[in-house]
């Protein structure tokens, strides 16, 4: 994809990664509605949609809100097959869901969830506040290089955005980053660091080697950042990346 190259110099900061979350896609019913329909477009179920807004019957009412399925956002260490375990899904499913042609997922990435039932939310908001408190306690044990382990090296880094004109957006690994502005990848040379690990970039935080560039090369690595103010921000910045294990 086309990148948004700088040249002006920032100073270092850190981003924290953030807790797991979960939100709900709502739809307002129409008139003329009906489950069956609602349920066809949106590739869950009558059954799971009942489950999801504990519906009694099938009967749906203009203006009546109700919940198509779930947004699961990817923190640090997911993979599809242990988010498919905790909602009682397949790893395919998802990718069908997402459109996705591949197993990598980024942090920061949204995908759909559906077909979940009420037990299954509840359980994961539950999980889900108790691994924000642990990521919160945890947050000053994780910024010491000792809790990183992997391979790490020095790298020329520069930022690029999907918010720009002629910029397509899509990632080498096919991820909208117009849709999911808040992904924390990064564009490498597969050479120096594989394509899907996951790195922690000094000033930048955790994130997932998911996308290539043309001026890429070596131990050269491009952020993505969501907007072109945050890009020419960054500049170009001497600091290392470790390659997680």
């Amino acid at each position: 994809m086309k990148k948004v190259f700088t040249a002006l110099l920032a100073g270092v900061f850190i981003i924290s990664t953030a807790a797991i979350t979960v939100s709900a896609e709502e739809y307002e019913i129409q008139k003329g509605d009906n489950l069956w329909d609602i349920a066809e477009d949106n590739q869950t179920s009558v059954d799971a949609l009942m489950e999801i807004n504990d519906l009694k019957s099938t009967v749906v009412h203009p203006k009546q809100i109700i919940l198509l399925n779930e947004q699961y956002i990817v923190e640090q260490a997911d993979t599809l097959e242990g988010i498919a375990e905790k909602y009682s899904v397949t790893v395919d499913e998802i990718k069908r869901w997402n459109n996705l042609t591949s197993d990598i997922i980024v942090i920061g990435q949204v995908l759909e969830i559906k077909s979940v039932s009420d037990e299954q939310v509840s359980d994961s908001i539950g999980k889900t506040n108790s691994t924000a408190s642990k990521v919160d306690t945890e947050t000053e044990e994780v910024t010491s290089k000792e809790s990183r382990e992997g391979k790490t090296i020095e790298v020329a880094a520069t930022a690029y955005t999907a918010s720009c004109e002629g910029c397509s957006g899509i990632t080498y690994t096919g991820l909208d980053l117009n849709k999911n502005p808040n992904a924390k990848v990064i564009a490498v040379d597969p050479n120096v660091i594989p394509m899907g690990s996951e790195v922690y970039v000094e000033g930048y935080g955790y994130a997932t080697a998911a996308d290539i560039g043309s001026a890429i090369k070596g131990n050269k690595i491009d952020v993505f950042v969501p907007t072109l103010s945050e890009a020419e921000k960054w500049g170009t910045r001497s600091l290392e990346v470790t390659i997680l294990e």
